[in-house]
């Protein structure tokens, strides 16, 4: 079973589940602020899918940072940062079993598709 990381109210969430249930495809949703999040997961995420693509930098909890912060961090300092405040991780994520696939842009929804239905 597909397994969807992410915080429920996200609106790029809601789509997500929506896609998900309207296609008929099961999953589990961990909502990191109610099921929580540790280390070693956000970890296994940005080892297998890069920090560029795990950290979401478009947020305001990033860019509210300051900027000796953002300009200094490596990739332990950014999973720590994302443990603390799970909105900086880019939502949703997807566990495929084999694989994980990030986002839901248009792009992300196509290549879903080839792979789910």
């Amino acid at each position: 079973m597909i397994k969807i990381y992410g915080i429920k109210n996200c609106d790029t969430m809601k789509k997500a589940v929506k896609w998900m249930d309207a296609n008929s495809i099961e999953y589990d949703f961990h909502d990191y602020r109610k099921d929580g999040i540790s280390e070693d997961m956000v970890a296994n995420f940005v080892s297998r899918l890069g920090l560029e693509l795990v950290l979401n930098k478009r947020g305001t909890t990033w860019r509210k940072l300051p900027d000796d912060i953002k300009d200094n961090i490596d990739e332990a300092g950014a999973i720590k940062l994302m443990v603390e405040n799970e909105a900086m991780i880019k939502r949703p994520i997807f566990d495929l079993g084999d694989e994980l696939a990030i986002g839901f842009s248009k792009n992300d929804q196509a290549i879903l598709e080839e792979k789910l239905l």
